[in-house]
């Protein structure tokens, strides 16, 4: 059975564990992207609706991947993450990401930014 989900990739003004921060309005105009597991390989699902709100980037998504599906219904799995590429940043005591090009969006174990989080999930019946 396959599960949708809500959840931020990414949360604003909130340091990460790797010392960068997403600043609003760095997504810029979001195309559509894949959904990986972990930032790699083939998509596990579809994301349904992906923008900027006044707390990051919300994500809808559904999740097809059987055994995944399974561990972010169980609770397992509540990470969320993105891949990107840099277009403007400032550096100081932290990398404030001001423009970022959206690669991927990834449900992942550990999330660099602890607040990246699934916050929803209920089952998905094909044909909804």
């Amino acid at each position: 059975m396959s599960v949708r989900f809500a959840g931020y990739a990414a949360v604003f003004d909130a340091v990460d564990q790797g010392g960068d921060v997403v600043r609003s309005g760095a997504f810029g105009r979001i195309e559509p992207v894949p959904l990986l597991w972990q930032h790699h390989g083939a998509p596990v699902g579809v994301i349904e609706q992906l923008s900027e709100d006044k707390r990051g980037l919300r994500v809808i998504g559904r999740i097809d991947d059987a055994r995944l599906a399974g561990l972010v219904r169980g609770g397992g799995v509540k990470g969320l993450s993105f891949g990107y590429r840099v277009k403007a940043a400032r550096h100081g005591p932290v990398r404030e990401l001001k423009a970022v090009d959206l690669i991927e969006v990834s449900l992942v174990a550990q999330p660099m930014q602890p607040l990246a989080r699934v916050h929803a999930v209920t089952p998905w019946v094909s044909g909804e």
